[in-house]
């Protein structure tokens, strides 16, 4: 059976929207934003270790920033219209690229700072067409997890591919593969910032960055300033789409006048390499609950442990169990009405990965049996063997 995200991300209380709110700005329910905050959290140590430094910028600007960067001139249709405060002509932004080249410029650099990796899982918006908008493919408010690498010329493809690597672990740790790896280069028209040299140059470096990856070209899928990795994935019907994305950027550099000390004392213009390792939370959570036909991987499931208790007299107990799992850092619920029997058939639909049932035999003794989510039953064992055993398997990857 084929799985649509925007229904079962609905019936397992991830995501909704609302026309007052508008069409193409879902809201996260509270599953949701525990799984996003998880993988969230997840990006941010992975990129910490990966020597990326973590900004916040603002998600306005001035018109003036976009006109230098060239998103005005080529970009302009998929942005929304500008608000007049004062006297500035204020953006809600389509791109971080622009905020985090003026981070770089708001110090001295000097070439014992490069590269500097420059990372923000912030928000974006995009005026999306209405025909097109729908679930969390494409939305028109994204959260994305972007970054930034200033880097010499002779340090680009050592970067790239640290860049390919890490993608590689995060696809690895959320439990999927992409469908096929795209390189987008320019094409006919006069949309594409800078000349020859500069897109030859920069298709070289992605060229030799992807040497040994199975790769097809995409001519006219570039971005205006640069070419790109694109890493694909597809739905269950088998239309791909992009996640993540990899783009050298010779432009925007020249366009704010981005310099840094070189090694003779000299000023040299840095390389500005974009990169997403796994796009925006909205489409990447949209791939996630199809992949995963919404059983997340118990790291970062909305829900870890379902606490059953069997009657009224075990409450205390089942209540006591999952302070204890909250307390330990787990996500863990108390289900309490219905049936026994009803509530072990809503837990293995709602995809919680632990039941924990605790009745006559096992509140006395601090006992609790646990159910797996593939319908596996453990005996009964002390509430602290239980917790241990749910704690190691909620680790996050970058912890094992």
């Amino acid at each position: 059976m084929i799985v649509d995200h925007r229904r079962l991300g609905r019936e397992l209380d991830l995501f909704d929207s609302d026309p007052l709110i508008g069409a193409g700005l879902p809201f996260w329910l509270p599953g949701g934003a525990a799984a996003r905050h998880a993988v969230e959290s997840y990006l941010y140590e992975l990129e910490r270790r990966a020597g990326y430094r973590h900004v916040h910028s603002p998600a306005l600007g001035k018109r003036q920033m976009y006109e230098m960067s060239g998103h005005w001139r080529n970009y302009a249709e998929d942005m929304w219209p500008s608000m007049r405060v004062g006297g500035d002509e204020l953006v809600l932004r389509p791109s971080q690229c622009p905020h985090h080249a003026l981070i770089f410029k708001s110090r001295q650099r000097s070439y014992r700072d490069l590269p500097l990796r420059i990372a923000e899982l912030g928000p974006m918006y995009r005026s999306e067409r209405s025909g097109v908008i729908g679930g969390l493919g494409r939305v028109r408010s994204i959260q994305l997890n972007d970054a930034h690498i200033f880097c010499a010329r002779d340090q680009v493809s050592a970067e790239v591919a640290g860049v390919l690597r890490l993608m590689r672990e995060a696809h690895a740790a959320l439990g999927f593969e992409p469908s096929s790896y795209r390189l987008s280069l320019r094409g006919e028209g006069g949309k594409y910032a800078g000349d020859d040299a500069m897109w030859d140059l920069a298709s070289a470096l992605l060229r030799e960055a992807l040497d040994g990856v199975d790769y097809s070209e995409a001519p006219g899928e570039a971005a205006f300033y640069g070419p790109k990795i694109d890493v694909q994935i597809a739905d269950p019907l088998g239309r791909e789409s992009t996640l993540a994305t990899i783009q050298v950027d010779f432009h925007q550099p020249a366009a704010f006048d981005l310099e840094y000390v070189d090694a003779r004392g000299g000023r040299s213009r840095p390389v500005m390499v974009h990169r997403s390792l796994v796009g925006s939370m909205e489409r990447l959570f949209g791939h996630l609950i199809e992949v995963h036909r919404g059983a997340f991987p118990v790291w970062y499931a909305p829900v870890q442990l379902a606490v059953l208790p069997v009657g009224e007299e075990q409450d205390g107990a089942a209540r006591a169990l999952a302070a204890a799992a909250v307390e330990a850092g787990l996500r863990a619920e108390v289900h309490a009405e219905g049936s026994i029997g009803a509530r072990v058939r809503a837990v293995a639909e709602r995809k919680i990965p632990y039941g924990g049932v605790i009745g006559s035999r096992e509140a006395p003794d601090g006992l609790v049996a646990l159910r797996h989510r593939d319908g596996r039953q453990v005996p009964a064992r002390p509430v602290a063997a239980a917790l241990d055993e749910i704690r190691e398997a909620a680790r996050p990857p970058r912890s094992r």
